[in-house]
């Protein structure tokens, strides 16, 4: 009772102060909270099952992986051949880093460390992709004429669009660099808590913060940077956003 009062409560300030300085957010906030709780107590129970029948964990990282693909493909739409290119991207980050954290192994090797894990490491690459392509396409629309120029001058596709690429990759990985530089002096990552009220030492409770950490930078900075590859040579150039009277 008390845990539904307090998230009523925290949700009803949201939208109170939403509502007074008219930001039109309401409604996603309604509904990402509503699913969240939803789809997390959905998860809780799948995951007793997945732990205690260990087979099931390839049917929960596909689902994770396709969720995440589906999302960051869906949010850039503008570009072409982005929903593909976003797969790749991410899976070539994903597998990367769950690999060399659970094969080597750097946390223990165990369903719950790959599914906590994987979980976390998916999410960082569904992050990366989005916010690269946003930033790509968004570099295309207002630099078109640049991209044009270029391309009159002689410039393949790919010339005319690395600058905005590669500025497009080094800006989504800010808040995973942010993150990382200023854990424990400003925030408490999830990981971190989490492993602390599992029962786990302070000093266990940071080693796997840290992997986390680290992993995040490496899945990312693959991503975003195989996503920036794949998409930084448009065939066609995506159209300006209407100008709004």
């Amino acid at each position: 009772m008390r845990l539904a009062v307090g998230l009523l409560i925290l949700l009803g300030i949201a939208l109170v102060v939403l509502t007074v300085a008219r930001v039109a957010q309401r409604r996603a906030v309604l509904l990402a909270s509503a699913r969240a709780a939803v789809q997390l107590t959905v998860v809780a129970l799948a995951l007793r099952g997945v732990f205690a029948e260990p087979g099931f964990v390839v049917l929960v990282l596909a689902v994770m992986f396709g969720v995440a693909t589906w999302t960051a493909g869906r949010r850039l739409r503008g570009l072409a051949g982005a929903q593909w290119a976003v797969v790749v991207a991410c899976g070539a980050g994903a597998a990367v880093t769950i690999g060399l954290i659970c094969g080597l192994p750097i946390l223990d090797r165990s369903v719950r460390t790959l599914v906590a894990v994987s979980g976390i490491v998916i999410g960082g690459t569904m992050t990366a992709a989005t916010l690269t392509g946003r930033r790509l396409l968004d570099g295309l629309r207002r630099r078109r004429e640049e991209v044009e120029g270029w391309l009159a001058l002689g410039a393949t596709p790919r010339q005319a669009v690395l600058s905005i690429a590669r500025e497009a990759a080094s800006e989504a990985l800010v808040p995973a660099i942010d993150q990382t530089r200023t854990v424990g002096l400003v925030t408490l990552p999830g990981a971190f808590v989490g492993a602390l009220l599992g029962g786990a030492s302070a000093v266990q409770a940071a080693r796997f913060q840290i992997v986390v950490l680290v992993g995040l930078l490496c899945a990312e900075s693959i991503t975003a940077v195989v996503l920036a590859r794949l998409l930084g040579a448009p065939r066609t150039l995506p159209e300006p956003e209407p100008t709004r009277v």
